[in-house]
């Protein structure tokens, strides 16, 4: 005689479904919260001071210990130009080098103020 009987069940797997719309809805969240900063466009080691207060701004000027200025991916007097173009933004954050001879910076700051920037903070590090 002959059985007819239905084969035993294997068990059913567990969906990786679920866990892989969690991983994505991480990843989404994670890059909407980040903040994806420009590099810098040269290496600036700003001047130390004792007690640093943070900046808070969007516009960031770096200017080197030779006097060359960058604003985004920009260098030099296109620099200049493309951020006076969008100095409505807030204040301008100015990230000199710390070897960067004060009548340059004089000529700078007196630049930026006659193109109608009127705030700007100088950037230092905490040091001893």
């Amino acid at each position: 005689m002959m059985d007819f009987a239905q084969p035993p069940r294997r068990p059913r797997a567990e969906s990786i479904v679920p866990m892989i719309n969690v991983v994505f809805l991480l990843l989404i969240f994670f890059l909407m919260t980040a903040r994806i900063a420009p590099p810098e466009p040269f290496e600036v080691s700003p001047p130390e001071t004792r007690a640093a207060e943070a900046a808070d701004g969007t516009l960031i000027l770096y200017v080197g210990a030779d006097g060359q200025v960058g604003y985004s991916s920009l260098t030099g007097e296109p620099a200049l130009e493309a951020l006076i173009e969008e100095t409505a933004e807030g204040p301008l954050i100015l990230r000199a080098d710390a070897a960067l001879p004060g009548p340059e910076l004089a000529r700078l700051l007196a630049r930026l103020r006659s193109a109608g920037i009127g705030h700007i903070d100088l950037l230092v590090q905490a040091g001893g």
